[in-house]
């Protein structure tokens, strides 16, 4: 078994499976089928387990396969980044990238960047995963995590790259069939809007009041009939005047601008989520991590600038 898994088999197997089709693998390889064909099946005879699922018009990756593909990309840019750190790949960004944001925030912001960035960097490798939640810091699936908040953990960078609050907002219709709140209080007799994303408590909306040793918190549980975990569909049922919404602002500032949507109790602050480019320590030094990772946090510094992101610091989110 010690020759079962081969270096090179790697890469090899790492395009197969970026590819549609045992041909498309071929032709990304510059080899024939046949070579495709019979470079697989030798992999699979040595680790004694099916890796892909052939049909005659597409292939996929058996449950093996997908374990092996994991494994491989890992390694390949461990490789990349050792690389990158012993001066061989000098100061070009260049290899395998991991990319992990939220689902709303990674389709409206982070994929146009990256975008924008592999232009730049046309070297660079991006895989963009989108989920509802952050994954787990301790689990090397990703180079770098955009996430809302900087993360309780020593082991890993935390890099705040935009400044974010969360606002309560409106349709102007809904408020004028049901009032405007005025003190925290009020929401209880409210339709809210429903978010469950990440490990918040669902349902809970805090509000503070005042500042330093004066400040107070009022921790309401709303309810409503609507609740998602999707933060698009929740500014369109607000949008619709179903009821009130927690949403950050990088979401709905073009609604207030354009009086679509008003803020509710606007003299009171919710918990700081600022934008945070996460990513381990040992990849603080990777070309293509620190490129990115600049690149998103001149790109934020623009936006807020122009007044398409929270232009405050630190505030309340």
């Amino acid at each position: 078994m010690g020759t079962a898994i081969q270096p090179a088999d790697l890469g090899f197997f790492s395009t197969l499976a970026g590819s549609a089709s045992l041909s498309a693998a071929a032709r990304e390889l510059g080899v024939t089928l046949p070579a495709v064909s019979k470079r697989l099946a030798q992999m699979e005879a040595r680790l004694g387990v099916l890796l892909v699922s052939r049909s005659t018009r597409r292939m996929g990756l058996t449950p093996e396969g997908e374990l092996y593909l994991a494994h491989a990309r890992r390694i390949l840019a461990e490789i990349d980044g050792m690389g990158e750190l012993l001066g061989q790949a000098k100061a070009t960004p260049q290899g395998l990238l991991r990319v992990n944001a939220t689902l709303g925030f990674g389709r409206s912001h982070v994929a146009p960047l990256i975008s924008r960035f592999i232009r730049q960097h046309p070297a660079v490798q991006v895989q963009l995963q989108l989920s509802v939640s952050p994954p787990a810091l301790t689990e090397d699936l990703f180079d770098v995590c955009v996430r809302f908040g900087a993360p309780p953990d020593s082991r890993v960078v935390a890099r705040n790259i935009g400044a974010n609050r969360r606002l309560l907002c409106a349709a102007p219709a809904y408020l004028a069939r049901h009032g405007t709140p005025k003190v925290p209080h009020d929401l209880t007799r409210h339709n809210c809007i429903g978010i469950r994303q990440g490990e918040e408590a669902y349902g809970v909306w805090r509000l503070a009041s005042g500042k330093g040793r004066n400040a107070t918190v009022e921790a309401v549980k709303t309810r409503g009939n609507l609740a998602t975990n999707d933060g698009e569909i929740a500014v369109n049922w607000a949008l619709d005047g179903h009821g009130i919404l927690m949403r950050a602002e990088w979401d709905i500032a073009r609604h207030l601008r354009n009086g679509r949507l008003v803020r509710v109790l606007p003299q009171y602050d919710t918990p700081d989520a600022d934008i945070y480019a996460v990513y381990p320590q040992r990849h603080q030094l990777t070309a293509r991590v620190r490129a990115f990772v600049d690149y998103l946090t001149a790109s934020f510094a623009r936006q807020g600038a122009a007044g398409a992101a929270p232009a405050r610091g630190k505030e309340a989110a």
